[in-house]
């Protein structure tokens, strides 16, 4: 019986440890191709050379201008993100030149967005939901 439970138990810490790794790697990935795209568009690139990044998976990018103005995103180019989802512009607006992770809830969900602020003010974000 002790046996049952110790391999039980080493199989739930495991769980645990897995899932923490795969969330660890989940925000690097995150993190690299937020500030890849944001090199490339203060090196000289448009936010429309991104126009694809919006149709990563699992993790898409979008870029918009500071005023909610939607430039790269899967459904709402040039569209207001302040006007569609006031909710999600307040938390993604916060975003800085060193870049910051934002929390919001969105349709009942918990978002955890990566934004990071280029030179020209632009806002490139991605992340992940609960």
């Amino acid at each position: 019986m002790k046996r049952v439970t110790l391999t039980c138990l080493v199989l739930l810490i495991g769980i645990f440890v897995a899932t923490a790794a795969f969330a660890a790697a989940d925000k690097a990935a995150i993190q690299k191709q937020v500030d890849e795209i944001v090199v490339a568009i203060d090196g000289g690139k448009k936010a429309a050379d991104f126009a694809d990044a919006a149709k990563r998976e699992p993790y898409y990018v979008f870029i918009m201008e500071e005023n909610g103005k939607l430039l790269v995103h899967p459904s709402l180019v040039g569209e207001s993100l302040k006007e569609k989802a006031e909710v999600v512009y307040n938390a993604v607006v916060k975003g800085t030149p060193a870049g910051v992770w934002v929390d919001y809830e969105w349709k009942g969900k918990q978002k955890h967005t990566y934004m990071k602020k280029t030179k020209s003010g632009l806002l490139v974000g991605s992340g992940y939901e609960d």
